[in-house]
C-alpha cells in the first residue's frame, strides 16, 4: 500500500480535473466490462442455426461508448505540459511504479517521456481510473 504523506503536493493540474479524468476513464472501464460480462455477449455461434449474440441498441449505442472516450482523449490532449506529466505521474504513483515520497522524480521522468502520445498511453491502461484515483490517494490531494 502507498504510504500518504504529510504533504499536499501543489499540482498544475487540479484534483478536481483529475477526479474528473478518473471518472471518465472508469466509465469506459465499466462500459467495456459489463459488455463482456460472461464472455458471450459478442460471440457469433455456427452450429447450424446460425445465432447473433450481440445485442445493442444499434449505432446510438456505438456512439455513446466512443463518445466518452473520445471526450478523455480530448481532455488530456489538452493538458499543457506540465498537466500531462503530473497525470502520468499520478497514473506511475498509483500502480506502485513509484512511491509518493518520489513524486518530484515521478513527475520529471514522466516530462522526460512526455510526447503528443500522452493520451494513447494512458487510455491504452484498463485500470487508468483506479490508478489515478490512488495516486491522488498517494500523495494526499
Amino acid at each position: 500500500m502507498h504510504r500518504k504523506l504529510e504533504k499536499d503536493w501543489d499540482l498544475t493540474i487540479g484534483p478536481d480535473t483529475v477526479r474528473l479524468f478518473i471518472e471518465k476513464a472508469k466509465s469506459i472501464s465499466a462500459a467495456v466490462n459489463e459488455d463482456y460480462a460472461g464472455g458471450q455477449e459478442h460471440e457469433v455461434e455456427f452450429d447450424g442455426d446460425a445465432r447473433d449474440n450481440h445485442r445493442h441498441d444499434g449505432l446510438a449505442e456505438e456512439e455513446a461508448e466512443n463518445l466518452t472516450e473520445e471526450e478523455l482523449r480530448e481532455l488530456i490532449n489538452d493538458l499543457n505540459v506540465d498537466e500531462a506529466a503530473e497525470l502520468v505521474a499520478l497514473v506511475w504513483v498509483g500502480r506502485g511504479d513509484y512511491d509518493a515520497a518520489e513524486w518530484a522524480d515521478a513527475v520529471t521522468a514522466a516530462r522526460e517521456r512526455g510526447n503528443r502520445r500522452t493520451a494513447k498511453y494512458l487510455m491504452g491502461m484498463p485500470m487508468l481510473g483506479d490508478w489515478l484515483e490512488e495516486g491522488l490517494e498517494a500523495i494526499g490531494a
